[in-house]
């Protein structure tokens, strides 16, 4: 269980930096691309998921 809670916190951080990438216009080829808020989206979803990779290492089972 624990090792799913890693995989699922690394996805969500993995997007969270792709949609910071694509706010800042450094990755092309979506509607997200050089648009600010999705630099904050992407922000915000990639402290979330740093977070749940900090909780789900900690958290025993």
């Amino acid at each position: 269980m624990r090792l799913i809670r890693i995989l699922l916190a690394l996805i969500v951080t993995t997007i969270g930096v792709l949609w910071s990438l694509q706010g800042l216009g450094l990755v092309q080829g979506s509607f997200m691309t050089g648009q600010r808020e999705w630099l904050y989206i992407g922000l915000i979803t990639m402290l979330v998921g740093l977070l749940g990779l900090r909780w789900a290492s900690r958290s025993r089972g």
